[in-house]
């Protein structure tokens, strides 16, 4: 699941419309319809606002946020998934 995806599922159980999340994150209609499309990227400090909205967890919403950012790195990469498996090395390695 991607963050936008996330968004606009919690948006949706909550039974609010764009418009009212839009304005509750004081930004515009069409740019939240392109973050949930996965189109454009929010803000980092939005998620602590989704996170009070929705009452879920921010390490939960700041984790498929970070997803998409390192996605949007590699997927036009050759090596991509072979990078992804480096980092994830690099990762283990720095928390022994």
């Amino acid at each position: 699941m991607t963050i936008g995806q996330k968004i606009r599922q919690l948006r949706e159980e909550s039974g609010m419309k764009q418009r009212e999340l839009a304005a509750k994150l004081d930004i515009g209609e069409g740019f939240l319809s392109k973050v949930e499309n996965d189109q454009k990227p929010l803000k980092r400090e939005d998620l602590a606002k989704l996170s009070e909205f929705f009452n879920v967890k921010h390490s939960d919403l700041e984790t498929l946020w970070l997803g998409n950012k390192v996605y949007d790195l590699i997927k036009n990469e050759n090596q991509g998934l072979d990078a992804l498996k480096v980092a994830e090395e690099q990762a283990k390695y720095i928390r022994r």
